[in-house]
């Protein structure tokens, strides 16, 4: 008998944050139940994240916002934090228009510099 994965189940990384699936529009009263589910689920893992896939949330607006600002607000407050899995163009535009920072799944976290090349210029040369 073999105790590995079985062919045709999917494979679950027990280091992987969990994932929170938010499916809009989301209204007022489903906030605060959104935001136990982040509290919980990070009481639960060690990762210290929850990744909210934000796919199914719906058109970007201030109500997308308020409920992305309440959840990070809930996760910070429970030590940890919220990562964004998605998140639609606009939305993130409108994130960083109202200064909401949040990390987005695939992208360098904003503690941590991305890695550039660096270019050395010659004295005398205009720098490119």
């Amino acid at each position: 008998m073999s105790w590995g994965p079985r062919a045709g189940l999917p494979h679950v990384d027990p280091d992987a944050p969990p994932v929170l699936a938010l499916a809009g529009p989301v209204t007022r009263e489903q906030v605060a139940g959104l935001a136990d589910a982040v509290r919980a689920l990070l009481e639960t893992d060690g990762t210290g994240v929850v990744v909210c896939d934000v796919a199914g949330l719906g058109p970007p607006g201030l109500a997308a916002v308020d409920l992305l600002a309440r959840l990070q607000l809930a996760a910070r407050r429970a030590g940890g934090r919220i990562r964004l899995r998605a998140p639609d163009p606009a939305l993130r535009a409108l994130l960083r228009l109202v200064g909401l920072p949040v990390e987005v799944e695939g992208e360098a976290e904003e503690r941590e510099p991305p890695l550039g090349v660096e270019v050395e210029v010659e004295p005398g040369e205009a720098a490119v």
